[in-house]
């Protein structure tokens, strides 16, 4: 077989004694049609002298370098927190209130159950004021005050400006130990119209159950029917500061401990106003002291405005009294509404 000859493309004596192919002229443009474009490709031994880009890190190695980032803030902070207690830079209102430990503490505590275990679904928080004194009245259940702490992380983690709410609390939790100094570094403070009215006047959000312990200690079978709410104290105060009224209707803490039974005669030798029998409770000792896994929801109604009295109305035994049948009426309503709404007890 004889060797190719190899012809050099840029040698056109070369090509003298081929044959050329006949060369095909373009077809005749018409009107309209667009004006050629030739792609240049570039050659396969050719690059461009451009830099690469730089490599973008991967989707998901950017949120572990942000939760690195936020778990060095935490860290940061909780050592900053630490120091501060060891060396008393933290500050304590009048009533021992503690805002720096609630918040970075006792609401960490808190909100576990209130989100995970209660699912606690908030209504109304709009009808909170933004600002000033205002006095939230709520409904009062469950055989253990845990309502009252569900309706402070409620008010808390929904509302616009995260305010605080101060509970009024029985002269009971103030006796117990331990819990004495919780409640007070959470800044709940004594039942009584003077304290009340003071926290009202510096225009904090007071909490107040009038039940008493008639409504957390009433037995299952009078669940969410309203005890009476006292002697109308709470109108009075809101009346001397003027601070409106906030109804608040609680549903879900009834349940938590369904009380059938009540040990009058252990409860007076303890110094309790009641000892509860639940289907769990002795019998199962302290594992029956776990509460249900109810699903509550929490409604805060329209504001009862109490400015436009004149001072002496807080006198006025009628009054008082018509402001707190009114309250009392509108919690107790919008309790059956939102029991007409649930579906269930537990979801």
């Amino acid at each position: 077989m004889a060797d190719a000859k190899v012809i050099p493309f840029d040698d056109d004596r070369s090509r003298a004694g081929a044959q050329r192919a006949p060369r095909r002229r373009p077809a005749p443009r018409r009107a309209g049609d667009p004006a050629p474009v030739s792609e240049v490709k570039a050659l396969p031994g050719q690059q461009a002298h451009e830099e690469p880009p730089p490599p973008r890190p991967e989707p998901e190695d950017r949120p572990q370098k942000a939760r690195g980032g936020d778990w060095d803030r935490r860290i940061a902070g909780g050592l900053a927190f630490l120091r501060r207690r060891l060396t008393g830079e933290y500050e304590v209102d009048d009533f021992g209130y503690d805002e720096e430990l609630t918040d970075q503490v006792l609401m960490s505590l808190l909100r576990p159950v209130y989100e995970k275990y209660f699912r606690v679904e908030v209504k109304g928080v709009e009808n909170i004021p933004a600002d000033g004194g205002a006095l939230i009245v709520a409904n009062h259940s469950g055989t253990l005050p845990l309502d009252g702490l569900m309706m402070q992380v409620a008010v808390h983690d929904n509302h616009p400006q995260g305010r605080h709410l101060r509970l009024l609390a029985a002269d009971l939790v103030f006796m117990l130990p331990v819990i004495n100094e919780l409640a007070r570094k959470a800044g709940h403070t004594l039942a009584c119209a003077e304290d009340a009215e003071r926290l009202l006047e510096r225009g904090e959000l007071v909490g107040v159950m009038p039940e008493g312990f008639k409504g957390i200690g009433k037995p299952f079978s009078e669940r969410y029917k309203l005890q009476r709410f006292g002697r109308g104290g709470f109108v009075s105060t809101a009346l001397r500061t003027g601070s409106p009224i906030v109804p608040c209707s609680i549903v879900g803490a009834e349940e938590i401990y369904p009380m059938i039974g009540n040990a009058r005669t252990l409860a007076r030798i303890l110094g309790f106003p009641y000892f509860p029998i639940t289907p769990t409770f002795p019998l199962l000792g302290p594992l029956g002291a776990v509460p249900l896994p109810t699903k509550w929801t929490i409604q805060f109604g329209e504001p009862i405005p109490t400015d436009g009295y004149p001072p002496e109305a807080a006198e006025d035994p009628m009054l008082m009294f018509n402001l707190t049948d009114q309250v009392r009426e509108q919690i107790q309503h919008s309790l059956y509404k939102l029991l007409v709404q649930r579906r269930s007890v537990f979801f």
